[in-house]
């Protein structure tokens, strides 16, 4: 199985003009996770720091904030990560599973999600 991306545009809380970015879809990644200053530009406030483990094991405090993001016609507001300067945007499990869609690892794309109630 290879990576792909898709094009996702997320805006701030505040209404401000939105950004759309090509973002490497990561199931294995929690948040979606942009650069820091890409996210303040968007207006973006942290207001929490959480504790991450990279690919490579090292453990790291990131900020945490709340941004809306699009894909097509689905809508979210959903929870991003302050990643670090020249850090790939990432596509992360909570925003997939708040726009309702999975991942189809054979075809490389996004589908939609068979959601469980309970």
């Amino acid at each position: 199985m290879g990576t792909f991306s898709v094009a996702v545009r997320l805006s701030g809380m505040n209404g401000g003009a939105p950004l759309d970015v090509e973002a490497t879809v990561d199931t294995g990644s929690a948040y979606t996770t942009l650069p820091g200053s890409l996210l303040r530009d968007l207006g973006v406030e942290p207001f929490d720091v959480r504790r991450f483990v990279l690919a490579d094991g090292h453990v790291v405090e990131t900020e945490i904030g709340e941004a809306r993001a699009t894909l097509g016609d689905k809508s979210v507001t959903t929870v991003v990560a302050f990643g670090e300067e020249g850090s790939p945007p990432l596509l992360g499990a909570y925003t997939l599973e708040g726009l309702g869609l999975a991942v189809d690892p054979v075809m490389q794309r996004l589908v939609p999600a068979r959601l469980i109630m309970y």
